[in-house]
């Protein structure tokens, strides 16, 4: 699956996403300091997920509703960089179809999916 990496997303995520042979462009390599209006655009005009740690994001796509493709904020706060990769890595494994325009939130206890129109 292809991905967009907001600046936020810890790099171990990335690399991990990269050795599973996920395609991710990572904002921090291509586009660094761009408004998070500009990256949701980026990752909707490539029809991709955006991943991020910045809940920023749900005001953009639920107040503000702006278009996307789906977004997949991940939310572990103090979660040691191997822990953050195991659970993305399960969250794909079990959900990956599911990801497609929706607002998928990883939390410490759950995984939410609200699909959006």
């Amino acid at each position: 699956m292809d991905f967009v990496a907001d600046e936020s997303v810890d790099g171990h995520i990335i690399r991990a996403l990269r050795s599973a042979g996920h395609t991710v462009k990572d904002i921090h390599e291509t586009d660094l300091g761009a408004p998070d209006v500009r990256v949701l655009e980026i990752a909707h005009a490539s029809n991709t997920v955006l991943i991020t740690e910045d809940k920023d994001f749900g005001d953009l796509v639920f107040a503000s509703n702006s278009p996307h493709s789906g977004v997949l904020l991940i939310r572990l706060d103090g979660f040691p960089p191997p822990d953050k990769v195991a659970r993305v890595m399960m969250v794909l494994g079990h959900h990956i179809n599911e990801l497609q325009r929706a607002f998928t939130v990883l939390d410490r206890n759950k995984v939410r999916i609200r699909k959006h129109p």
